[in-house]
């Protein structure tokens, strides 16, 4: 790849989003529930998470930074998705069209 096609790629915009993860033991409960799910009814594999800030287009220079600035100010949290929602959001310039819903997704079709 020469210089301007490695420039071009590094200003080349995904889509980015954070997820909360639960705890090793907590995942391996809803894996199993969300793969029976699936199983069942189809739809894609996935891995349990909460949705802390929904999908952003970034360069990933950009998304890394901004995650590393956001978890400068953020700690773990056993519950407070709204508030680590609304401080990442921020962060990564995301804006709502409706109101945050906290939620953990257990199928997708």
């Amino acid at each position: 790849m020469d210089g301007a096609a490695a420039a071009a790629d590094e200003k080349k915009k995904h889509a980015y989003s954070l997820w909360g993860v639960p705890p090793k033991d907590v995942t391996i409960r809803l894996k199993k529930l969300i793969d029976g799910l699936r199983s069942e009814f189809g739809g894609p594999e996935f891995q349990p998470h909460v949705t802390v800030v929904g999908a952003v287009h970034l360069t990933e220079q950009d998304a890394l930074s901004r995650f590393n600035s956001a978890c400068e100010g953020l700690k773990p949290y056993a519950a407070a998705v709204v508030e680590a929602s609304s401080h990442c959001g921020g962060h990564f310039g995301y804006k709502r069209s409706t109101p945050y819903m906290p939620h953990l997704s257990l199928l997708y079709i």
